[in-house]
């Protein structure tokens, strides 16, 4: 399975991007990490691309890394569904106390635009 996963250095899409790396080593996919460059993300593209790199390493896998400037989400959508990756893997999602599942602008957007499955991570 080719998967996608957007890191844009939040906790939520380490997350992400940890379980994403366990499944691929178990499960032998392809991972194409995605890093937002943005004035919006949590991190530099640097310092994301860094630690995206040593969890990669300290899991053992090894991962495609692409850099995605403007907005994320679409930027996300464009290249999952352009490329035909089997899925996208997001973090940045909770829920309310009632339950219900509430997702950040970035997940909210992928889910509603994207033909790839997306798969969230919280």
């Amino acid at each position: 399975m080719d998967v996608l996963v957007g890191v844009g250095g939040t906790t939520a899409s380490w997350d992400a991007l940890e379980e994403t790396a366990e499944r691929a080593r178990v499960a032998g996919d392809a991972v194409t990490v995605a890093i937002f460059e943005t004035d919006d993300v949590a991190a530099d593209p640097e310092t994301v691309e860094r630690r995206a790199r040593e969890l990669l390493t300290e899991v053992g896998i090894d991962a495609e890394i692409r850099h995605l400037s403007g907005d994320p989400g679409g930027a996300l959508v464009e290249l999952a569904d352009g490329e035909s990756f089997d899925r996208l893997v997001l973090g940045g999602s909770s829920r309310s106390n009632l339950g219900k599942i509430r997702l950040n602008s970035i997940s909210e957007f992928v889910v509603l635009n994207s033909e790839t499955p997306v798969t969230l991570i919280r």
